[in-house]
């Protein structure tokens, strides 16, 4: 199998809303994807207590999957205070610091206002507890990869561009074969020299119908996988084993350890 390269990078502050382009990313002792989910928008109650944070489903939160109005939002973080900044086509709608109260008030109101109907409740920004994050499931990884290629073959298969943003996925890599990555499962990658275990595939969900650019729902992705490959995976989990810096261009190849083996698609 050849080694890949990171092509992109990119971290979701807040679940659900935009994607942030990154050209380097630090990984610590945590494992997470720095600054990955560390927010998320109580849709009405759920019951999340961060003093005892468990996993609630992704329903709780406003997501794309179900508000698909949300990717006309693009977001800023500003980690060094912790700022939320929402514009939409360049222009400033709302900011706020998202550990002060008064922070958090400007970037609900904001959205309550923005979303309409679609709010089924208070909205209520939330932050993730040590060792937490919002992610879609609780046994999803602590870094997604995402092959581009996989993604290019599903849209000349379709016909359709696909923005690989769809995907919301912190690595993008380039120069494997479509579909190689979903035989690695179980195996050991090495990123710029880090070990990471591939943990699982990336079951994609009706938030992949919506277009980041456009926000309209414009493609099945989830059928079209399932058409033209008889499931509905496209990407994967990883854990890192140690800390280690990423950036565009470091290579992506299975550990010297991990045996090859052939990769039907």
């Amino acid at each position: 199998m050849n080694a890949a390269r990171i092509i992109a990078l990119y971290r979701h502050p807040v679940k659900g809303l935009s994607a942030e382009p990154l050209s380097e990313v630090t990984l610590g002792d945590d494992g997470w994807f720095p600054a990955d989910r560390i927010h998320a928008v109580e849709n009405g109650p759920s019951g999340f207590d961060p003093d005892n944070p468990v996993h609630r489903p992704k329903i709780a939160y406003l997501m794309l999957m179900r508000q698909a109005r949300l990717a006309h939002l693009r977001t800023h973080y500003d980690d060094a205070t912790s700022t939320l900044i929402l514009t939409r086509d360049g222009q400033e709608l709302a900011r706020g610091n998202l550990f002060t109260a008064e922070g958090r008030a400007a970037i609900e109101d904001f959205l309550t206002g923005f979303m309409g109907l679609e709010a089924r409740g208070p909205l209520k920004v939330l932050n993730a507890p040590p060792g937490y994050r919002f992610m879609d499931s609780a046994t999803s990884g602590f870094v997604s990869l995402l092959n581009l290629a996989t993604v290019r073959e599903l849209a000349e298969r379709t016909g359709r561009a696909i923005s690989p943003l769809r995907f919301r996925m912190n690595i993008h890599v380039d120069g494997w074969a479509p579909g190689a990555e979903l035989d690695l499962v179980g195996r050991t990658l090495t990123i710029a020299g880090t070990p990471f275990t591939v943990l699982k595939r990336t079951v994609r969900c009706p938030a992949t119908e919506v277009n980041p650019e456009t926000a309209e729902r414009d493609l099945d992705v989830v059928a079209a996988l399932r058409r033209f490959y008889d499931h509905a995976d496209c990407g994967l989990y990883l854990r890192p084993l140690a800390g280690g810096m990423l950036r565009l261009g470091d290579r992506v190849e299975l550990a010297p350890h991990s045996p090859e083996q052939a990769s039907p698609h």
